[in-house]
C-alpha cells in the first residue's frame, strides 16, 4: 500500500535511507509533506520524497528494503510523487544520482548537466553539499508546454 508518509514514520524513513547510505542529515527538520511510502503489513518497505519550489521540485530519498525489492516498488512510489506533484503544478522534476540513472532513464528522466538546474534546485542541500559533485543530475518535464 502507497501512502503520504507522516512524523511518526521518520525514523523508518531514516533507517531505510542509512542503510543504502543515503543522504539523511536534513530530514530533521524537513516536513515529510511531499513523501510516499510503501507498506506492507505494517512495514515501510520503500519511501521517496520530494523538496518544492514554485513549479519545479527535486525527487530525493527513493528507497527500497533489500528483503522488498523486485516488486516494482519503486516505479509504483515514483509514479505516486510524480502524480502527486504534476496535480500541484509542478511541471519539472529533478534529481540526483550516483548509480541510478538507467532505472530513471526507463521512467522518462535524462541527463542534464549541472549547469543546467534552476536556482532552487542549486540551493538545495542535497545540490550544494549532501550528494557528491560526480553524481548525476536528471530531469523530467511533468507538463507539456
Amino acid at each position: 500500500m502507497l501512502r503520504g508518509a507522516d512524523d511518526g514514520d521518520r525514523d523508518r524513513i531514516v533507517a531505510l535511507l542509512d542503510a543504502e547510505s543515503l543522504p539523511t542529515s536534513d530530514l530533521a527538520r524537513r516536513s515529510l509533506e511531499h513523501f510516499i511510502v510503501a507498506e506492507e503489513q505494517g512495514v515501510v518497505a520503500g519511501c521517496v520524497g520530494a523538496e518544492v519550489f514554485a513549479r519545479v521540485a527535486l525527487l530525493r530519498s527513493l528507497v527500497v528494503a533489500r528483503s522488498h525489492r523486485g516488486r516494482r516498488i519503486a516505479e509504483r512510489l515514483v509514479a505516486r510523487l510524480e502524480s502527486g506533484l504534476r496535480a500541484t503544478g509542478i511541471d519539472d522534476v529533478w534529481l540526483l544520482t550516483i548509480d541510478a540513472d538507467g532505472f530513471f532513464s526507463r521512467l522518462g528522466y535524462e541527463s542534464r548537466t549541472r549547469d543546467d538546474a534552476p536556482k532552487a534546485i542549486c540551493q538545495t542541500a542535497e545540490f550544494s553539499s549532501l550528494c557528491p559533485g560526480s553524481a548525476i543530475l536528471m530531469h523530467k518535464a511533468l507538463s507539456r508546454r
